[in-house]
């Protein structure tokens, strides 16, 4: 897919191999640290409060964590997720209440590996299990730095502090990605994993340009062209698709498509200082390091996450390789590996089968135009209850994305596909191997009981695809078009006034939406009227 980056063949002179990998200069050369940094942390302070204001309203298990909490909670306490005590009928309602020991004594059949749970537990550790905050905690923080750090990523792609800033604007006013931090659930943290390996990779091509245009400088191209040598940001990023892995499993496509990207940056990287065989110079000098970097340390770490449960005598299926002995080769496998293994062919075999209907279960289809939202949370409220001042009042949490962002973001992705295909731009290709990563997978899951709130996990994608074509509609910066392109001052200032209040229309459109939905991001007591004006399609309610 990043393929389309690539320059055309030929043998550049040394001198200029760092223009052709590094481009001769941005919008962000030479800017301080305060214009660079202060504005984003503003936004990310702005996001952040709004995360945490009333994080623990409802004080109640919300959704699905109804299974997440808890289970948080029994890795603090066992190491692993145990079952609820089945003598207790109410377990969520005790729970709540402020008895939270409500397990028994087996281990449970849960069929998402612990990373996210684990992180969950750092909020509940800090704060007290009988505290919603607390439960919500980690959540909210790792929804915040996610602002911080989209900010990063779009301004080292975009090279403009000014983008960068807009990314992380749109991502703070984000409905669906502000939902999932104020809910512990686990998709927001699968999220932030795959976010941290694409921003390790964003610089990890930065740097490996660097040294392979000092490389060609000293040395020239010759042959397959230079190493690079060692690739830390690489390994970096194998860490954190690891523990995206060890969120949810379908991390791993996203392990996938990253490993192709990177290496598709390296080709093109060769091609463009000259390499004749490019490709099979970058499988070779790069490719193989580029797996070793990924795939096992990405194992690795996905093993190193379940220790509490290698180290438990009581987790699910702990004891099954014990209690089956294997022949022949199998016996050279430690029982708990196999034991890890046969609970993981029967977690798979839940996931492929799950089909049970759900009143909001959504194909992957309608994702993309927010169609068929989660309801989180409803309670129907009557005057005088929680401040109800009418007949009928509505209290609802509803994953709802923005709906401008959204659907502006169709337009982007349509743009994003002409940019790759047409004008080999590296961006483009980039942001869509997140799509390609996050949300194509899906469509061979039609069948099973999804929701839209998966989503979120490629919304940082998103956010980056309406960032680049408000980047178009920008237009370059005034002095760049004057000076590299021969545009007249006045029509180049013109150019960037008209699409700066183009651009800037689309980012207020969307936090004014934003605002509009916010009682129903929120749990706020309004009315019904209020509450149905918000469903704007019926497939909404």
């Amino acid at each position: 897919m990043i393929a389309n980056e690539l320059a055309p063949s030929g043998t550049p002179a040394p001198v200029d191999a760092r223009e052709r990998l590094l481009g001769t200069g941005s919008e962000i050369t030479g800017e301080s640290w305060k214009r660079s940094w202060i504005p984003l942390l503003v936004v990310t302070a702005i996001g952040g409060f709004l995360r945490f204001f009333q994080l623990g309203r409802p004080h109640q298990l919300v959704f699905d964590e109804t299974y997440y909490v808890k289970q948080g909670y029994s890795l603090l306490l066992h190491g692993v997720e145990l079952r609820n005590d089945p003598a207790i009928a109410k377990p969520d309602e005790l729970f709540t209440a402020g008895t939270p020991d409500v397990f028994g004594s087996a281990g449970d059949f849960v069929v998402h590996p612990p990373v996210g749970k684990w992180m969950i537990a750092v909020g509940e550790w800090l704060f007290g299990i009988d505290s919603s905050f607390g439960w919500r905690f980690s959540a909210a923080l790792i929804g915040t730095l996610s602002i911080l750090l989209i900010g990063r990523v779009a301004r080292r792609m975009f090279r403009s502090t000014l983008l960068g800033v807009t990314a992380a604007v749109l991502l703070a006013f984000e409905g669906e990605h502000f939902v999932e931090s104020r809910t512990s659930l686990l998709d927001v943290f699968l999220m932030w994993w795959v976010l941290v390996a694409f921003s390790l990779l964003l610089v990890d091509r930065d740097h490996a340009r660097e040294r392979l245009a000092r490389a060609v400088q000293r040395h020239g191209v010759g042959g397959l062209g230079p190493r690079i040598g060692f690739r830390g940001w690489r390994l970096a990023a194998g860490v954190s698709l690891g523990l995206a892995c060890g969120v949810k499993w379908s991390g791993i496509y996203v392990l996938a498509v990253f490993g192709l990207m990177t290496v598709l940056w390296d080709a093109g990287a060769r091609r463009a200082v000259g390499v004749r065989p490019w490709f099979a110079a970058a499988v070779w000098r790069d490719g193989v390091g580029a797996f070793v970097l990924l795939v096992p340390v990405a194992v690795a770490t996905y093993l190193a996450a379940w220790t509490g449960w290698f180290r438990s005598d009581v987790g699910w299926d702990r004891q099954w390789g014990a209690e089956h002995p294997s022949r022949g080769v199998g016996a050279l496998v430690p029982d708990a590996l196999r034991s890890l293994w046969h609970y993981h062919q029967q977690a798979y075999t839940f996931h492929v089968g799950l089909d049970t209907p759900h009143p909001y279960m959504a194909n992957p289809w309608s994702w993309l135009v927010q169609g068929r939202p989660t309801s989180f949370f409803y309670e129907a409220k009557s005057r005088g209850v929680e401040g109800c001042t009418v007949e009928n009042c509505s209290k609802a949490i509803t994953s709802l994305g923005t709906p401008v962002l959204w659907w502006v973001g169709l337009v982007a992705l349509a743009v994003l596909l002409f940019r790759w295909a047409f004008a080999r731009d590296w961006r483009a290709g980039a942001i869509l191997a997140g799509y390609a990563g996050a949300y194509l997978p899906w469509f061979q899951y039609q069948h099973r009981t999804i929701f839209t709130f998966y989503a979120v996990v490629f919304v940082p994608f998103v956010v980056l695809a309406v960032v680049h074509l408000l980047g178009l509609v920008l237009g370059p910066d005034p002095s760049t078009a004057v000076l590299q392109r021969g545009v007249g001052v006045e029509a180049a200032l013109l150019r960037r006034r008209v699409g700066a209040v183009l651009a800037g229309a689309v980012v207020v459109a969307c936090v004014a939406c934003f605002a509009f939905f916010w009682p129903v991001y929120t749990a706020q007591v309004i009315p019904y009227e209020a509450w149905s004006r918000r469903m704007w399609l019926p497939s909404w309610i």
